[in-house]
């Protein structure tokens, strides 16, 4: 039997490459060819270093291809996309304190929309959402980003499978990284992976400003932006300092999450910033292996909610533990197939043909 391209792409997923996902979430495989038992491909790194890094993950793939049934030869390729990335350099510093801005709330240089991702408390699958609805829209055909703004506990480098630190070729600007389709930033690229960050306000506040002002994002049609849990500095300067398309705030369905997320949707009240909707989290289990369906969280909570407050309801997003795997490995589940890809992918679905991104 001869080998097929879905077969060889098959074999390619189960590679995986440092910092996390695989040779084909990751989309490093270009110029891919069978023909009779014969495989071709390309591996396209980001610069020289990267491809140097991959020769081993070449070795491997080559080795599992040589391993399907029909297939006689393997010839795998290395190759650079462009010249080396000069790392930032000692002259570029986040944290500093803001800079003074006039004329209210400003756009973002490229930036169609911005939309907020919110909780009033943490643990409720906050930047999950953030990451996999950043995915959804970008399998879509948006053209989207993504930004950590959680400044004390950035999660998204994790999730989004990435740990290089990005580029700054003048020392101003920096260079955000790319997975899965999206254009990511966040403080936890420019540290260590268990370094604190010990800040008061006023650093926390000009870190945000240069995270959203000095990071090259090109054209994109939404960023995403993942807050941290809670109503403070953060939230305050984003709201005050850019002009967001809108706030989704996200909660589980049980009474305490409902208690901080009311208080999210107030701060939104106050600062004049339009909530596009509500997504209840967590709101259902199915068992593998009997099928039943349980409400741990309580059910129904977040819609009751939004029809009571008169907001969007966008939808329910089910507990999985395929979610948190996902999540972990740094290939988000929307990346994939399956019913809560799907689900993902209708949320996606629903802000599209609201306008909302």
């Amino acid at each position: 039997m001869s080998p097929t391209v879905p077969s060889v792409q098959q074999a390619l997923a189960q590679i995986h490459v440092p910092g996390g996902g695989d040779l084909i979430s990751r989309d490093l495989v270009r110029a891919l060819t069978v023909e009779g038992g014969q495989v071709r491909f390309v591996i396209e790194a980001a610069d020289p270093d990267q491809a140097r890094a991959l020769e081993p993950v070449r070795a491997a793939a080559e080795a599992a291809l040589r391993a399907l049934p029909g297939v006689a030869q393997v010839q795998a390729l290395l190759t650079a996309h462009g010249p080396a990335a000069k790392a930032a350099p000692p002259g570029l510093k986040i944290g500093q304190h803001p800079t003074p801005q006039q004329g209210g709330p400003q756009r973002v240089t490229g930036v169609d929309r911005i939309i907020a991702v919110a909780s009033g408390k943490g643990g409720v699958g906050k930047s999950t959402v953030s990451s996999n609805l950043a995915v959804a829209l970008a399998r879509a055909g948006r053209r989207v980003g993504l930004l950590d703004a959680d400044i004390y506990g950035p999660s998204q480098p994790r999730m989004m499978g990435l740990s290089r630190r990005p580029a700054s070729p003048d020392g101003k600007t920096i260079i955000p990284l790319q997975a899965h389709g999206v254009t990511m930033m966040s403080i936890g690229l420019m540290l260590k992976e268990d370094e604190a960050v010990v800040w008061r306000g006023p650093m926390i506040m000009g870190a945000l400003q240069q995270l959203i002002t000095q990071v090259d994002w090109g054209r994109l049609d939404v960023l995403i932006v993942d807050l941290p849990p809670g109503t403070g500095d953060i939230q305050l300067t984003l709201c005050q300092r850019t002009h967001l398309t809108g706030a989704i705030v996200v909660s589980t369905p049980q009474d305490v999450a409902l208690l901080d997320a009311r208080k999210a949707l107030d701060m939104f009240q106050k600062l004049k910033t339009p909530v596009l909707g509500l997504i209840e989290n967590m709101s259902t289990y199915i068992c593998p292996n009997c099928g039943h369906e349980a409400h741990i969280f309580g059910h129904g909570g977040v819609r009751a909610e939004a029809r009571k407050l008169g907001l969007p309801f966008l939808g329910e997003l089910p507990l999985s533990l395929d979610v948190r795997i996902a999540g972990d490995s740094g290939t988000p589940i929307a990346a994939g197939d399956g019913d809560t890809a799907q689900a993902y992918a209708a949320l996606a679905g629903r802000l599209v043909a609201g306008g909302m991104a």
